[in-house]
């Protein structure tokens, strides 16, 4: 992997003037991935099909100290194989043993990365032609957000680890500078991670949208998320249980929607193979009756040879978006590459 760097006070360093950086040094790296994809829908022959599609990406990141000793950095992901679009981006200010502090520009909040924890070979269950996906925690708070986390805390054997997130408008993007966004339903998410010596790891979260603006004694929109993981060699299971109890801004409440997620990965040196389960069970609310249970399977492995992966990945969603019968079945075989 070949890195591109530069040291010195440019660009970004001259925009930390203000706290006095001393150097910065800039980094890039990049990967592509050539993915076949095939889907077959004989509840919906319309969406059965193939393709051959392709993905290329460059991370930047940019790191520096300043003279009072916190560090600053910075990180920018961008999809490049089409019209060039920024798929991540946040700033990290680490403040020693008083903590850290993440803007979360596009996506990076501490809530969205617990958001599905599963051990893969490739990818989420859902991460494909799926139109389901189980993990919505944290979805709503992860871009134009700060993170609060305090430095890891580590007690017999246990390091543990938690983090406030405040989003001034949730499920909007970050606005340029200067801006603001026209929405103005804040929103704060909360976790804790603690993770022990011998392999065993719990995390929780809940994250609150301030959204219901129809009557002031009712909560907004509520989704909470708890999870528990071991590791052990080379096998890693976990299991994950998230819910998600909506509001509609009228004082209404919406669907309550519970997903979990259950995967297991083994690694033995360069090869990885998975095996992941997730299932999203609608509520009736009202007069609406309740969605028939979505379950989503997928089998996935992986090969490593230096900077090439080649990834195979045998997926089956049942009861698509809720409706009975609405089935497909996905097979990807990926090959990608770092530089």
């Amino acid at each position: 992997m070949n890195n591109y760097k530069k040291i010195g006070v440019s660009a970004l360093a001259g925009s930390l003037a203000m706290v006095s950086a001393n150097a910065v040094e800039y980094t890039m790296t990049g990967g592509l991935m050539a993915v076949i994809t095939t889907q077959d829908s004989p509840s919906v022959p319309a969406t059965s099909g193939k393709a051959i599609g392709t993905a290329t990406d460059l991370s930047f990141n940019a790191s520096g100290e300043l003279d009072n000793g916190f560090t600053v950095d910075y990180f920018m992901a961008l999809d490049t194989d089409g019209a060039v679009s920024q798929t991540s981006s946040h700033m990290n200010v680490g403040m020693g043993s008083l903590g850290t502090i993440r803007i979360n520009n596009k996506a990076g909040s501490q809530a969205n990365a617990i958001d599905d924890i599963s051990p893969t070979a490739y990818n989420e269950t859902w991460d494909g032609l799926s139109p389901d996906n189980p993990s919505s925690f944290g979805s709503s708070t992860s871009s134009g957000s700060i993170d609060y986390r305090i430095p890891a805390q580590t007690i017999e054997g246990v390091t543990i680890n938690a983090s406030v997130t405040y989003d001034p408008a949730v499920g909007q993007s970050a606005a340029t500078k200067g801006g603001v966004n026209s929405a103005s339903v804040s929103g704060e998410a909360y976790t804790l991670t603690m993770a022990h010596d011998s392999g065993l790891s719990l995390g929780a979260g809940i994250e609150k949208l301030n959204d219901d603006s129809g009557l002031v004694s009712a909560s907004g929109t509520e989704r909470m998320t708890g999870y528990i993981k071991y590791s052990s060699g080379g096998i890693t299971a976990s299991y994950q249980m998230t819910s998600d109890d909506p509001r509609n801004g009228t004082g209404v409440e919406g669907a309550y929607i519970e997903t979990s997620m259950t995967g297991v990965a083994y690694t033995a040196g360069d090869l990885t193979v998975s095996y992941g389960e997730s299932s999203i069970k609608t509520a009736a609310v009202s007069d609406t009756a309740a969605l028939a249970d979505i379950d989503l399977q997928s089998i996935q492995a992986a090969y490593t040879m230096g900077a090439m992966t080649i990834s195979a990945a045998m997926s089956e969603t049942s009861n698509t978006l809720g409706v009975t019968g609405d089935n497909y079945d996905e097979s990807t075989l990926a090959f990608s590459f770092a530089f």
